[in-house]
Formats: C-alpha cells, structure tokens, sequence
C-alpha cells in the first residue's frame, strides 16, 4: 500500500551530500515530494527531511540505498512514530484595498500573519502541517495568488524518543 513516508537522514555536512542523495532518488525512480537540509543538533552533521511515497518494500530499499552512501550517517523512518511535522509558506496575494478586511479575516483563522504590504498586494506567512498550508492556499487561489514560496516539511519524533 502507498504511503507517505517521513525520513531524517543525518549526513556530514560536506558539499555535494544533498547532491548525491538526490541523485539516488531519482536514478532509482523514488519521488521526492518535499526535501529539507539544515544543521542538526551535531557540528559537522546536516539533517535531511524526506517526503517520499511509497509502501514498505520502497521505504527498506531507499534506507539500503541510502546506507550505502558514504556521508550518510543515520536514516530514520520518522512515520514509523508520532511525529511534530510543519511547513512555512509566503503567499503574496492580490489585496486591493477594499478586500483587505477579507483577507484579513482568513489570515487570522489560519493564526498566520501579513510579513509585507504593498499598495496592491499582502505577504503572508502561514506556519503549520502541509494540509494547513494547502487549505490557506485554496482560499486564497479567489483573490489572486502573485507569488509562492513553501519551505518543505521538517520534522521531528515527539515526546522522548529519538
């Protein structure tokens, strides 16, 4: 059965590391539907957070692949456990001002806030899991959407477990 799969790759942070993952996604045939890289709680050591589709048999053969790897340290199957998942999106939106008090409303209910207003437009960021950020995305498509930017999902295991 298809699934999301949620993976943290620890890695040396060396340059053409994300290269070389990214490489082995796609000579593979492996669809990256989102992928984040920053410094982890380790100097010298980057976190990867992948979203992939895929069933179980999928998700063993990209850890091998990805063991195989030599700047790869850990894989971690984040979706085997509960987990603290988010996204940060910028929406810069058509905002004449007679929608404003609109717009305004729906920022407010997504608890997102304008980062930027210009005479015709609104910037707003929203911070929250991918279906928040496609839901805010939806209702904003009506008043025209300018430009958009999304970050990719980060993630963490919750509570004690690591």
């Amino acid at each position: 059965m298809m699934k999301k799969n949620t993976i943290a790759v620890i890695v040396n942070d060396q340059p053409g590391v994300l290269q070389r993952v990214a490489g082995l996604f796609g000579r593979r045939g492996f669809n990256i539907e989102s992928i984040t890289v920053g410094a982890s709680e380790e100097p010298g050591l980057s976190r990867m957070v992948i979203v992939t589709d895929g069933d179980e048999r999928t998700l063993e053969q990209i850890t091998k692949q990805l063991y195989k790897l030599i700047d790869v340290i850990k894989v971690i199957d984040l979706s085997a456990n509960a987990i603290v998942a988010r996204e940060i999106a910028l929406i810069k939106v058509n905002a004449e001002p007679s929608v404003r008090p609109e717009l305004l409303g729906v920022v407010e209910t997504f608890r997102a806030s304008v980062v930027d207003i210009g005479t015709h437009s609104l910037m707003v960021q929203v911070v929250g899991e991918t279906t928040k950020i496609d839901a805010m995305v939806e209702l904003l498509q009506p008043y025209g959407i300018r430009e958009l930017s999304r970050t990719g999902v980060t993630a963490l295991n919750r509570g004690n477990s690591k």
